[in-house]
């Protein structure tokens, strides 16, 4: 048997048990190459586990632990650290219910106190419903908001990626009025360092990165609005003088273009969609002809956090939970990236 006793070992929380994310944990951890990279730990429920395996028909076993060290960790057995907090006859999918907000919201949970205690080398988060969580009690956006509580950390950003495609955020889960409103110059010189500090962790010697403008055509010089002025311009500025490879504000309608074609390393982009409809446009294709998505490509990964935390770039899917037709490929590309940050 291969030595794993080096590899980094990463907390796989399977997500909201109604969706797709227990099905793309399994068919993720049925490829080899991932055991070759980490020892991975399913964290959830392991009669979900099981009944993804089932309705996906893949020929793996479940081995249901209750802490990390007593995984196996080779291909062919999935190892799941069992919270055992969802009944059977509970499960059900392609519904939003309190009971499997709060399944799914206690997986993550567990995930993060294992990464703070050194139990884990790093997470990777399966989809979860926001509506089923705060059905249960727990009044959070999204995972990166819950990750910053649990972690105590003030200055994160959510950064999506997609191979060379790399897109970080000002604001993610805010409204519109409110995003433009945080663009100030703290923020956005904060998430230029924090990008700046994770592609140097991904062994990036010389980075470059491009700062988006807010504004059509970066306001014209004031004619469409004064953001890029008054605080965009100085927090570019600000980190040009900390030496750091930045280049902006730039127009958001070629930025994206430029960094595909080899420009940058990374775009900073002001605001959620800003940031998600160019790294969907990378990472996910969908086929009419089969009503299916040919490709679900791309990470999620919380940057400025003490802990790793990567996660799928796609929801929970209910139209299509429990079918076993679930693509798998963002949760093979986020284990994989939790991997290298972990090995680095």
């Amino acid at each position: 048997m291969e030595n794993t006793s080096n590899l980094p070992l990463l907390g796989i929380t399977m997500g909201d048990p109604a969706g797709i994310g227990p099905e793309v944990c399994a068919k993720a951890l049925d490829v080899p190459q991932i055991y070759s990279l980490c020892k991975p730990l399913v964290i959830g429920d392991a009669k979900v586990m099981h009944d993804a395996v089932s309705f996906s028909g893949l020929s793996l076993s479940t081995n249901t632990v209750q802490k990390p060290s007593e995984g196996l960790f080779h291909h062919g057995t999935i190892d799941v650290l069992d919270l055992d907090n969802l009944p059977a006859e509970e499960l059900k999918h392609k519904t939003v219910t309190p009971a499997q907000g709060r399944a799914s919201f206690e997986y993550i949970d567990r995930a993060i106190t294992l990464a703070l205690a050194g139990e884990i080398d790093g997470t990777v988060t399966g989809p979860i419903n926001k509506a089923a969580i705060n059905s249960a009690g727990y009044h959070y956006a999204g995972h990166t908001e819950i990750y910053g509580e649990k972690t105590g950390t003030t200055d994160f950003a959510m950064m999506l990626v997609d191979q060379g495609f790399r897109v970080t955020h000002v604001s993610t889960h805010v409204s519109l009025r409110e995003a433009c409103d945080r663009v100030k110059k703290a923020r956005v010189l904060k998430v230029i360092q924090l990008t700046h500090a994770t592609l140097s962790q991904l062994g990036m010697a010389a980075t470059r990165i491009a700062v988006a403008g807010l504004n059509p055509h970066c306001s014209e010089g004031g004619l469409f609005g004064h953001e890029e002025d008054a605080e965009i311009t100085p927090a570019i500025e600000a980190a040009q003088a900390e030496k750091l490879g930045v280049e902006g504000p730039l127009p958001a309608d070629t930025v994206f273009s430029k960094m595909k074609g080899g420009m940058y390393d990374a775009v900073v982009v002001m605001y959620h969609d800003q940031g998600h409809i160019p790294a969907k446009m990378s990472g996910f294709t969908y086929d009419e002809a089969t009503d299916s998505w040919g490709q679900m490509a791309g990470v999620n990964v919380t940057i400025g956090l003490p802990i790793i935390r990567t996660s799928v770039d796609h929801g929970t899917a209910f139209d299509k939970a429990g079918e076993g037709r679930a693509n798998p490929q963002s949760m093979v590309d986020a284990i994989m990236m939790a991997a290298a940050l972990a090995s680095a």
